[in-house]
């Protein structure tokens, strides 16, 4: 079994199959947590929490993987590195963020500049320099509900736009979206009049679970493709 140090801690691959999967989320145990931990259960990988790693930061513009020394790989040599070259060599990527003020979080926003612009040519010919796809399994959970990431609602676009991308320059991307989602363990403590602690409590415990299925199902699926 392979392992990949990542500053704080040690990255195992399956046998067969090396999984990344990569939780984008400061709360590790919460809903983005839960499901990329669902994921990686059924894919055999163990899970980076970004927010645990040592300082790091986006694409700072060097472009050095531009340079036809290092083209296609990112040389800033910061916490991300070892999470940039595992995905590198992986078989297939997990990766999940919640929706923070109508984006993904800063941690995801970081990785995911540097692991595609390390990509990215300039060249219409040839787009990309990744000659090896992956499948990829993109999470985003959201306390909006889910019309917001139908067809036509608020965050359609921004999902299609991860999930376009992903596949143009990592490999055939998934969505797993799940909306409507308990913030909090207590809302009785907040004075968040938008909100029904309640019903948010029941639709939870109504449709979470099959969201934990479903993301293990992916990820088992990933890892036996």
């Amino acid at each position: 079994m392979s392992e990949m140090q990542t500053g704080k801690g040690t990255v195992q691959s399956g046998m067969t199959k090396k999984i990344v999967a990569v939780n984008a989320s400061p709360r590790k145990n919460w809903n983005t947590g839960q499901l990329v931990r669902a994921a990686a259960e059924g894919a055999g990988a163990e899970v980076i929490d970004l927010y645990t790693l040592e300082r790091f930061t986006g694409c700072i513009s060097c472009f050095g993987c531009k340079t036809e020394k290092f083209a296609g790989q990112c040389v800033c040599k910061d916490a991300l590195k070892p999470v940039l070259d595992a995905i590198r060599s992986a078989d297939g990527l997990i990766i999940g963020t919640p929706n923070y003020l109508g984006e993904a979080s800063a941690s995801f926003r970081a990785l995911y500049e540097r692991m595609i612009f390390q990509y990215l040519t300039y060249n219409p010919e040839h787009i990309s320099t990744n000659t090896r796809q992956i499948p990829v399994l993109f999470i985003m959970t959201s306390n909006a509900g889910d019309a917001a990431y139908e067809p036509g609602g608020f965050y359609h676009a921004l999902v299609e736009n991860y999930r376009n991308t992903l596949t143009t320059f990592v490999g055939p991307a998934k969505v797993l979206i799940a909306a409507d989602t308990v913030q909090v363990s207590d809302y009785s403590r907040y004075n968040w009049k938008m909100f029904d602690g309640d019903a948010k409590q029941r639709r939870h415990d109504a449709v979470f679970a099959g969201l934990l299925d479903e993301a293990r199902a992916i990820g088992k699926e990933m890892a036996e493709a």
